[in-house]
């Protein structure tokens, strides 16, 4: 496996729309050994997850894993996932405000409205029918990635410039009051 390098914010490419996935495309092994350098990246970098977009590759494939984490401990955790064209449907309008960061926006975080409940379609990485509800914290991570594969990074969704912050002034103003909230929400949801 190969750790594939991480393009960031300004690279005009992560602005491109990624096509989607012929399902028969899947078995070869080159698709394959894709799939398994993007897992290999992601968790080089210690991310939440990792969309196709962000090594420069244009396909509707993201991974998603949260395992004891050491850059998101309060999140929960979430076997790794991978989602080939997904399509994600909000359930409700509960949103949650998110302090994102983003491994294509390194340094930087911002708040960012998500969705609390929304329903995931995709293809797994051997084609296999995805459809499930994905609520909570997870929602938003998932929402995330997805906003990749249609060119868009968090700052593109932060409505108020003013939660722009440095990793390091999050950590020291702002972490404790968001892990309250957190907890609130995978309280409230189990995700």
């Amino acid at each position: 496996m190969t750790v594939l390098p991480i393009a960031t914010i300004g690279h005009p490419e992560l602005r491109i729309r990624a096509a989607e996935v012929d399902p028969a495309e899947l078995a070869k092994p080159e698709v394959q050994t894709f799939i398994d350098d993007l897992v290999e990246t992601m968790r080089a970098a210690n991310g939440a997850g990792l969309a196709a977009t962000q090594v420069l590759r244009h396909q509707r494939i993201c991974a998603v894993e949260v395992n004891k984490n050491p850059r998101y401990p309060y999140k929960p955790q979430v076997p790794l996932t991978i989602l080939v064209n997904p399509v994600l449907t909000p359930l409700d309008d509960d949103m949650f405000e998110n302090n994102e960061g983003c491994l294509s926006v390194p340094g930087f975080r911002g708040n960012v409205m998500r969705h609390t409940s929304i329903r995931v379609r995709a293809l797994d990485r051997h084609g296999a029918s995805i459809d499930a509800v994905i609520r909570g914290m997870t929602a938003c991570t998932y929402q995330h990635e997805v906003d990749h594969l249609d060119g868009m990074l968090f700052p593109d969704r932060v409505t108020d410039p003013r939660t722009f912050t440095t990793w390091d002034s999050f950590d020291k103003f702002h972490h404790h009051d968001f892990v309250i909230r957190v907890k609130e929400l995978v309280a409230r949801f189990g995700s």
